[in-house]
């Protein structure tokens, strides 16, 4: 079958592989029909992405069509169109016995730990599958994105009327930015591609957007009479941004980091312990978070369409691929078209 492999970072081969085997019991061998294009699959070609190992196929952002099902399952069928829950967890070790599998102590995650979505045909274990009998394939391949921001609103318990800082409006902070207005929040958005926030400020009711990086805490005391922001998301994956946002919330306050870094990150001890601030990272989404961004597209709430920005088939991804990395490029969305 058709695969895409990227075999190091910066070079990606196509080539032929195995067809899968027929599914067992509690299996669905799924046709892959779009692959959303994220950080982590730009990082890996970069080669800049934390916990990989090449040669490896990427893609964990899944629209996809049942083709078979093995024994025992029945919530899924030959036909139907799902999104994925690309978390491979064990449902045994203590955050999964906690309802934390999206942090399973063996989590592999489908595209980055072990071989992902960019090849014809793939097997899954069918509870990972969410189906959706509204939902086009480019939206489903969506979902996985959108439950990122989901799951870290929900982690920051943000309140109706609270006031929010984002950092970063890449498709993560849209996120973010999609589940704290449906929470009812006041976002301050700080950003500096004029591309990004021309989206933003087109699409989204932003309390404010701050533009300029020099001393940000001045500016946010402001706009708030003299307060800072009580919750603060950085989904930049910045460590720079990561290490300063400490700067930014109130006392009391929460500070969540959404985006990843492979580098460390240091603060000022006594500042944070003054401050009482919870620092709070949010890791991926659970299978609740992914039917819960399901059920707000089906309902309206959130529209997808402005997202997906760049298409393309197979051939066409290897040599537009390097051209995404690109903020100049406009890319809100990649997405691949399978089939």
């Amino acid at each position: 079958m058709p695969t895409i492999v990227l075999e190091r970072p910066g070079h990606f081969i196509l080539e032929e592989t195995p067809e899968p085997t027929p599914p067992g019991p509690g299996e669905a061998l799924v046709r892959i029909r779009r692959v959303g294009i994220c950080g982590t699959d730009l990082h890996a070609f970069e080669g800049t992405q934390p916990f990989f190992d090449y040669p490896r196929i990427l893609g964990h952002e899944l629209g996809v069509e049942v083709v078979a099902t093995g024994r025992g399952v029945t919530h899924v069928h030959p036909g139907d169109q799902c999104a994925v829950v690309p978390y491979m967890d064990c449902g045994r070790c203590v955050p999964c016995r906690m309802g934390k599998t999206n942090c399973c102590s063996g989590l592999d995650v489908l595209g980055v730990h072990v071989d992902g979505g960019m090849r014809d045909v793939l097997m899954l274990p069918a509870g990972k599958l969410l189906r959706s009998d509204i939902l086009s394939l480019e939206q489903l391949a969506l979902v996985e994105t959108l439950g990122i921001g989901a799951h870290a609103v929900d982690r920051a318990a943000v309140e109706k009327g609270e006031t929010v800082l984002l950092i970063g409006a890449g498709p993560i902070g849209l996120s973010v930015l999609t589940f704290a207005l449906l929470a009812g929040a006041r976002v301050i958005l700080l950003e500096i591609s004029e591309k990004r926030i021309d989206f933003c400020k087109r699409r989204y009711d932003l309390f404010e957007v701050i533009t300029d990086i020099t001393d940000v805490p001045s500016r946010l005391r402001r706009l708030l009479n003299g307060e800072l922001p009580t919750a603060v998301f950085d989904a930049t994956g910045h460590a720079g941004s990561m290490m300063q946002a400490h700067e930014y919330v109130s006392n009391g306050g929460r500070l969540v980091y959404v985006g990843i870094t492979g580098s460390q990150i240091t603060f000022d001890g006594p500042g944070f312990h003054r401050r009482e601030m919870t620092l709070l990272s949010s890791r991926n989404s659970r299978a609740v978070d992914l039917q819960r961004v399901i059920g707000h597209i089906e309902a309206g709430r959130i529209d997808t369409s402005p997202w997906i920005t760049h298409t393309a088939g197979p051939e066409r991804m290897l040599a537009d691929f390097p051209t995404w990395l690109d903020p100049g490029s406009g890319v809100v969305k990649a997405v691949l078209e399978m089939a």
